[in-house]
């Protein structure tokens, strides 16, 4: 059977078509969404890798629209994969916790406790006593990476559970104190190509 013919087809033509369509806005969507975050996060080389294969897959898509303008079910097929693709796009930007976060938490108790356990797992907390609306608190400020967040909002939840918390993304960090993390030594011939790591 030639692509002709096929394309001819009842069934290609309201069901596998739109169905490629959808599959492909998913895609590429879902794609410029990582891009978009990764360019905030200052990831200068993720974020053109998947620049190229989000246009790469959008050019496909669009390629199929303009070959099929008379296929509504064309169009609903592309609208849906543009929802569906930034709702995936945000899942799997979640899931992989790339970058940063500032965290921000207030609190009316004595907080010596809950710090020297957060100090004791690794993180650096600065902590500042300030006056609220019903008295004296205790601020707790931290630059964590975002794959920690619940683990400290765990811990937080032990010692402090009415206490309110910010958290904000951090597009750029320096000089800050994180976790230990195992050291990698670097291939001394790949060295030059230090200039791709995050934030240089």
């Amino acid at each position: 059977m030639s692509i002709d013919s096929l394309m001819g087809m009842e069934l290609f033509k309201w069901v596998i078509l739109p169905l490629l369509i959808f599959i492909s806005r998913i895609l590429d969507v879902s794609l410029g969404t990582m891009r978009i975050i990764f360019v905030s996060k200052r990831l200068k080389f993720l974020a053109p890798f998947l620049g190229f294969f989000e246009v790469l897959i959008w050019l496909t898509a669009i390629n199929i629209i303009m070959r099929n303008l008379n296929n509504v079910v064309g169009y609903l097929a592309y609208a849906l994969g543009f929802a569906m693709g930034n709702y995936i796009g945000i899942c799997l930007e979640e899931k992989l916790s790339v970058g940063q976060a500032f965290l921000r938490i207030i609190t009316k108790k004595n907080a010596a406790e809950f710090i020297n356990i957060l100090r004791e797992k690794g993180f650096g907390v600065t902590n500042v006593r300030a006056t609220g609306k019903d008295g004296k608190v205790n601020i707790i400020f931290m630059v964590i990476n975002r794959r920690d967040y619940e683990k400290v909002i765990l811990l937080m939840n032990q010692y402090h559970p009415k206490a309110f918390f910010t958290l904000e993304d951090v597009s750029f960090a320096r000089k800050g104190f994180y976790p230990h993390k195992k050291t990698i030594r670097m291939n001394p011939h790949l060295k030059p190509l230090r200039f791709f790591r995050k934030g240089k």
